[in-house]
């Protein structure tokens, strides 16, 4: 299961575009390769730009749940060599 193999949690519900995509890149620095992080988006303006964002760095989303409160839970898999 995905979910126990979580190497750390990011909840950037309110932080806007860049600063979202800025704390997600730190975060990527503080985990091994292949390992899944766990980002929570508010939707609108996050949802469109950090999941490219992620794909273009190298990383790959490996799920996407929409929340009951409207905002979206993402997990990642850090790709090799980032």
């Amino acid at each position: 299961m995905i979910e126990d193999k979580i190497s750390g949690r990011l909840d950037l519900r309110g932080v806007m575009c860049p600063i979202n995509l800025v704390q997600i890149k730190l975060k990527m620095k503080e985990i091994e390769n292949d390992s899944i992080l766990e980002i929570v988006l508010d939707n609108g303006e996050p949802m469109q730009n950090v999941p490219r964002s992620i794909k273009e760095e190298g990383h790959r989303i490996v799920e996407v749940e929409k929340l009951p409160e409207g905002c979206y839970k993402l997990l990642v898999r850090k790709g090799a060599g980032v």
